[in-house]
């Protein structure tokens, strides 16, 4: 059977899932209300977190295809990604055109001499405009200095909710099939029996886990074929070999994976069996075999570091609070999460460096789930040291919003050492290309919401390490601080929400040194929100007024990521985020500024 190898890259949000769910579906591989995003959390935002695959069968071929993340913070998993297939489906949506993540995804696959297949999607949105986003796709591709081969790439539209692609807009559809045909006419098979004589070499691309059968890896055969039980050595890019066994194998029916005895060139399968193997390794049959050119992996270029819960309210919720249960999971994570990093040396608290706050967010969702508790410390940019220079991590930075508010969104982003590179106008809006510190972004987004009025996207992706940009000042808001603990009541927060915004309503349990607020002159202030009124005997009429509260601005773990300063902890259990200080008591805070 002839094996086809794609991947489907986009911006988050341009409808990559959508897409490939729709074509599981037409090929009978996947029922109704199946989605390849099967984790919570992909479902839940509505973005690819994990890079998976699925295959399904057309005209008696079989089609591997890869769902990659769309998201910046995730980027190292579709570089690798991009390595192991042979073409792509590059998905851009009709309204929005390139987007920086469009950008980055299809740089890594022209820079891999891949030729992308273009599908516009999302053409039945109001203000779609697939001509103008073709000639912007165009326009992208001559700037990544594609050749002549790719620029002149196949267009495909589509409208993946509905399951609908057309080679020409005024073509009539109603199914998938125009755009699985252009996959077979354009992709090239990626198994030959020149390839399958030869001795086998695959390589892992990514990474699983199995309670049962230990790390799994996700890798394609490039060479000739491996079979369960077969012994072979795995080489690491510098030459160091080891031998290992293959226990089990499974490959793909949609997105079901299926046991096999025997996978040849060409095809993609989980592997088990190589405990130790990574990415990027080369799996061959001899000692000798030249090993396959290395998969980078990205740095990561924020830390934070997790520590033992130690707050009064520690153990309430939790099933996992100890130091040993932490770390544990962490490992286990460091199996299959390759842009993680963790340093285990501090007994205090683990040093866990990542791709981005999403990146790290997600991890911290994904642990409360599951029933860990713990407290976080306030993340740093990770800073290099090149030839005694100090570099730091710098972005580029997207902004399309209304042309109202430009303004503002140029100011805030000036005072944090961002540089406007680009801007253009469509209508009566604007989008904003920018570049700056990664520091200069940490805090920002939640006040980019607040000047563009919720009408304003903005998307970023690391770029390099530069030289050190300079101190930034950032409008610092203070801390409200409980100095007792109680239940917060109406009374005492109707008096609070003047001075600043509150973080809890009433009714919230809270414990001496929590923050419950912050202040809007910028200074500390420790306050008592458990007071009650004082009653007296003698009412007197009118002397009760109406008390009416501003809802909460209720902490959750990006926005605690975001808002916290670097002597508080983000206190996370399954079933609350609270904000605190490092030093409860006003006592210990005062003698600790000493």
């Amino acid at each position: 059977m002839e094996i086809r190898n794609i991947a489907i890259i986009a911006h988050v949000d341009h409808g990559k899932t959508t897409l490939t769910d729709a074509l599981l579906r037409q090929t009978g591989v996947e029922e109704e209300g199946v989605s390849m995003d099967s984790n919570d959390l992909e479902r839940e935002r509505g973005i690819t977190i994990y890079s998976k695959p699925a295959a399904l069968f057309y005209k008696g071929t079989k089609i591997n295809i890869v769902d990659t993340p769309g998201h910046a913070d995730f980027g190292s998993e579709v570089e690798r990604v991009l390595r192991s297939i042979d073409s792509v489906l590059l998905i851009v949506d009709a309204q929005e055109g390139p987007m920086p993540q469009t950008r980055f995804v299809l740089k890594k696959s022209l820079e891999l001499g891949l030729q992308p297949i273009v599908v516009i999607n999302k053409i039945d949105k109001p203000a779609a405009d697939p001509h103008r986003c073709e000639e912007q796709v165009l326009e992208l591709f001559l700037e990544l200095g594609a050749n002549d081969e790719q620029a002149n790439f196949t267009v495909v539209y589509a409208i993946g909710r509905q399951g609908i692609a057309k080679k020409h807009l005024t073509d009539e559809s109603t199914d998938l099939t125009p755009l699985l045909d252009t996959i077979l006419e354009h992709v090239t098979p990626a198994s030959s029996p020149e390839k399958m004589a030869i001795p086998l070499r695959l390589q892992p691309f990514n990474l699983g886990y199995d309670n049962f059968l230990g790390r799994l890896a996700i890798a394609r055969v490039y060479e000739g074929s491996v079979k369960t039980g077969q012994a072979v050595f795995i080489k690491k890019p510098t030459g160091e070999t080891r031998s290992g066994k293959v226990i089990k194998m499974f490959t793909f029916k949609g997105l079901q994976k299926v046991e096999t005895e025997e996978v040849t060139a060409g095809d993609i399968a989980m592997i088990a069996g190589l405990t130790d193997i990574f990415i990027g390794e080369t799996v061959a049959d001899s000692a000798e075999a030249e090993p396959l050119p290395a998969i980078a992996i990205d740095e990561p270029t924020i830390t934070l570091n997790f520590l033992v819960n130690n707050s009064p309210f520690a153990g309430r919720e939790g099933k996992y609070v100890t130091g040993r249960q932490i770390r544990e999971r962490l490992e286990r994570e460091l199996e299959v999460n390759v842009g993680l990093k963790v340093d285990f040396s501090d007994d205090t608290g683990y040093k866990v460096s990542g791709r981005g706050e999403l990146h790290i967010a997600i991890l911290l969702e994904n642990m409360r789930r599951e029933g860990y508790e713990m407290q976080v410390s306030q993340p740093q940019v990770i800073f290099h040291d090149v030839d005694g220079k100090r570099q730091e991590p710098f972005e580029e930075v997207i902004v399309d919003t209304p042309s109202v508010f430009q303004g503002p969104i140029i100011e805030r982003l000036g005072l944090r050492k961002f540089i406007i590179k680009d801007m253009k106008m469509h209508g009566d809006s604007v989008r904003l290309t920018f570049e700056g510190p990664t520091r200069g972004l940490l805090g920002y987004r939640s006040q980019f919401v607040l000047d563009t009025k919720g009408e304003g996207i903005l998307s970023s992706r690391f770029l390099e390490f530069r030289p050190y940009a300079g101190e930034i000042t950032k409008r610092v808001v203070g801390s409200m601080i409980s100095m007792a603990p109680g239940k917060a009541l109406g009374f005492s927060l109707y008096n609070l929400q003047d001075r600043g915004m509150l973080y809890i309503g009433a009714g919230t349990e809270v414990y001496e040194g929590m923050v419950i607020g912050n202040t809007s002159k910028g200074e500390e202030m420790t306050v008592n929100p458990t007071k009650g009124k004082q009653l007296t005997n003698m009412r007197a009429s009118g002397s009760d007024e109406a008390i009416s509260l501003v809802p909460p601005y209720e902490i959750t773990i990006e926005r605690g990521l975001e808002v916290m300063t670097d002597d508080e902890y983000l206190e996370i259990t399954p079933h609350s985020v609270r904000l605190r200080k490092q030093y409860l008591t006003e006592q210990a805070r005062t003698k600790a500024k000493r």
